[in-house]
């Protein structure tokens, strides 16, 4: 994975770089509405507003911008098992078939968990086909356990924000076809007449040569079908992407913590809720101008979604670092994925004190060796989930006490 600075990059040269790589993502909700319309005069007047950037800043989230403390997951409690799964990256076959074997889903994809936490890290979508599939199931979940006593945190990873603010480098294009329906290549249609349209005029008002069979073409190659449709289901008032922008970042159930990073030296003094809060100022700017998107904390390298300090650093000199990150955010251990290990399977570092669980679960050319896992809690015990096994690890850190842990 790239650092977040050699990310974004702008495509140059290309007739439609410009929005692919727009820092106008709102505008290209507002066509892709009036396309749906089909209203001639709004659709000429929002694409022109498109061009020139003359449109108003995407609408703010009220409920995100409101948020407290008290909104975030920062102190949960509970006795009953906790199980986390790390990156899915679309791989939905992979991670229904992990869910049932910790016994959470049956074959119906119905709860069967009862009271038991579901924690997902992160990284559900880019790569695999299927991350609107997965997504689903998520969401499904998160309204079926409750009514059994469960629980479902889905948390914030990098690649969720790589949507917000229009890296889509890493989108399949599988996932495009999950958005296309039966007006997709209509709507297309519709977006290709309009922006050919502005695109001739433009070049005749600069004297330059236009072919419009060579723009057509390089039109369908660059938005396939489907690709209308994701952007505005992931735009502000898009479904998913109210639910992507309403995501925590950071859990701490029993007093341990959960993220898709992790944790550097220089973020540990927020906390959980201090981290949460930042992280949901973010989301409920996005999309943002390109060029201040490095500027976000959540797009920093050492920020809770990108930091990969406790997953690379040798253990002999992150010890000291590490303790110092534990008391500052009241915990005992971190659960972290993010960080791929391969051959794919859950890693324990420094006696538990951060467990890796991405395990490389959309495998394939990504993650050669990869394979869905997930990680289950209870007590002091800790078992690694597998397809087709079980495996207990040694994760002395669970006996310890969380750090000044607040009372429910």
């Amino acid at each position: 994975m790239l650092p977040p600075a050699e990310r974004l990059r702008e495509i140059s040269g290309e007739p439609l770089g410009w929005l692919l790589w727009s820092k106008m993502s709102a505008q290209i909700v507002i066509v892709t509405s009036a396309l749906r319309r089909g209203t001639p005069h709004v659709v000429a007047a929002a694409a022109m507003a498109l061009v020139v950037g003359l449109m108003s800043t995407p609408p703010r989230l009220a409920a995100q911008s409101g948020s407290t403390a008290s909104d975030f997951p920062c102190d949960v409690r509970t006795s009953e098992r906790v199980v986390a799964v790390g990156d899915i990256h679309g791989a939905y076959d992979r991670f229904a078939a992990i869910l049932r074997a910790a016994n959470l889903i049956d074959m119906r994809e119905r709860w069967i968990g009862n009271k038991a936490v579901l924690v997902q890290t992160g990284d559900v979508v880019d790569r695999g086909p299927d991350s609107r599939k997965a997504l689903d199931l998520i969401r499904k979940l998160e309204k079926d356990a409750p009514r059994a006593g469960g629980r479902v945190y889905a948390l914030l990873g990098n690649h969720e924000l790589s949507r917000l603010v229009d890296d889509w480098r890493y989108v399949s294009a599988g996932e495009f076809e999950a958005f296309k329906n039966g007006d997709s290549n209509d709507l297309r249609d519709r977006a290709l007449a309009v922006f050919s349209a502005e695109a001739e005029k433009q070049a005749k008002a600069a004297g330059k040569p236009f072919d419009p069979d060579a723009y057509r073409q390089n039109f369908l190659k660059q938005i396939p079908l489907g690709y209308l449709e994701m952007r505005q289901a992931f735009g502000p008032m898009g479904d998913y992407g109210k639910w992507v922008r309403a995501r925590p970042a950071v859990a701490r159930i029993n007093g341990i913590l959960f993220l898709h990073g992790g944790i550097s030296s220089t973020v540990a003094p927020m906390g959980c809720e201090g981290i949460n809060a930042a992280v949901r100022k973010d989301l409920a700017a996005a999309p943002v101008p390109l060029e201040q998107v490095p500027m976000l904390f959540s797009a920093s390298d050492t920020g809770p979604l990108w930091y990969r300090g406790l997953a690379s650093e040798p253990e002999a000199t992150l010890a000291p670092t590490l303790d110092s990150i534990l008391m500052q955010m009241r915990a005992r251990a971190i659960v972290i994925g993010h960080t791929t290990v391969l051959p794919g399977r859950i890693l324990p570092r420094l006696g538990g004190r951060i467990i890796q669980i991405d395990s490389g679960m959309v495998a394939g050319e990504f993650y050669p060796g990869g394979v869905a896992s997930a990680l289950e809690l209870q007590g002091d015990k800790a078992t690694a989930i597998y397809v087709d096994r079980r495996e207990p690890l040694e994760v002395p850190a669970l006996k310890a006490a969380p750090v000044a842990a607040v009372a429910p």
